[in-house]
């Protein structure tokens, strides 16, 4: 059975967001003039890009995982779909060999309900070449782009953490295929007892 909107929404309450404005507090108001096309906004201009063109923000995973997972789906039973996901993961492999390229598996895997595989990204530039060559090049195929968070992030147990970031934080392409994670929220929730028990 599927999640309501209402649900997910509920869900989503659950966890704490620091303001995006953190950091910010004192600097210059932001200015109303717009730009020659009348519709975007002028920015005070500072001379200097964000860090996040060089390296993933915290608390993103710069080291040995990578700061992002991309799942590409399939329907293993559909063989057009099949042959497209096989063409398209050694596509992958060809153009970027520096990605690191999972296994192409020909059935569903933990959480995920159909056949995939998976690629890591390592680098904004990563991110930037790969994600936006995919949006084109991924054809039939519903893809899941979720962060990698390490233990500085706001989410204490690193269940928790791939919980969050398999659904709040994921990013879709295609049709978004729900995932099976009642493993990830059944043993979130024995952590968490186990945990309220330490305290009696």
């Amino acid at each position: 059975m599927s999640e309501t909107s209402e649900q997910k929404m509920a869900d989503a309450l659950e966890w704490n967001y620091t303001s995006p404005l953190a950091g910010y507090e004192n600097a210059p108001p932001l200015p109303d003039e717009r730009t020659d096309d009348g519709k975007s906004y002028v920015n005070n201009q500072t001379g200097v890009k964000s860090v996040a063109y060089e390296r993933f923000i915290e608390p993103l995973d710069n080291g040995r995982r990578g700061g992002f997972d991309i799942h590409v789906y399939y329907f293993q039973n559909n063989p057009q779909q099949t042959q497209y996901a096989r063409e398209l993961w050694q596509r992958i492999r060809h153009e970027f060999p520096e990605l690191r390229i999972y296994t192409f598996w020909d059935r569903p895997v933990g959480p995920h309900p159909v056949a995939m595989f998976e690629v890591n990204l390592f680098t904004p530039a990563q991110f930037g070449a790969f994600i936006p060559w995919l949006a084109i090049w991924r054809g039939p195929l519903s893809v899941l782009v979720h962060p990698n968070t390490t233990h500085e992030d706001d989410v204490p147990h690193e269940l928790e953490r791939e919980l969050k970031n398999h659904t709040e934080r994921a990013i879709w392409l295609g049709e978004r295929i729900p995932l099976d994670v009642g493993r990830f929220k059944s043993l979130v929730a024995a952590f968490k007892r186990a945990e309220s028990n330490k305290g009696e």
